[in-house]
């Protein structure tokens, strides 16, 4: 269980470092060239905000999956202790697969 809460905090300090950045940088788009590259990584990449909705949609995963990790616990305590390990993992693999499909989304 230690982990999944390490894991929400990472998860939520990237979240909370964007949203910061975002609301502290501004960049001007007005003379912004197609054929350079940095110009091309800030429209590609900081105008859609991309990252910042990526953390928060794993952030909201990983809680979700997290309650539903405890529900586990709850119900099924001897089959739980027995499979923490496997479950743990499952937990945060769906967390990247479902997190990356909806923020891609």
């Amino acid at each position: 269980m230690n982990i999944l809460m390490v894991y929400q905090s990472i998860i939520d300090m990237c979240a909370s470092f964007f949203t910061l950045l975002t609301a502290v940088v501004e960049v001007d788009g007005t003379h912004m060239s197609p054929k350079s590259i940095y110009d091309q990584f800030v429209c590609h990449f900081w105008f859609v905000r991309h990252q910042l909705w990526y953390f928060i949609a794993v952030s909201t995963y990983g809680i979700l999956f997290t309650a539903f990790d405890r529900y586990i616990a709850v119900i099924y305590p001897v089959w739980y202790s027995n499979n923490v390990r496997i479950i743990i993992i499952c937990v945060l693999l769906m967390n990247a697969i479902v997190s990356t499909f909806f923020a891609n989304g």
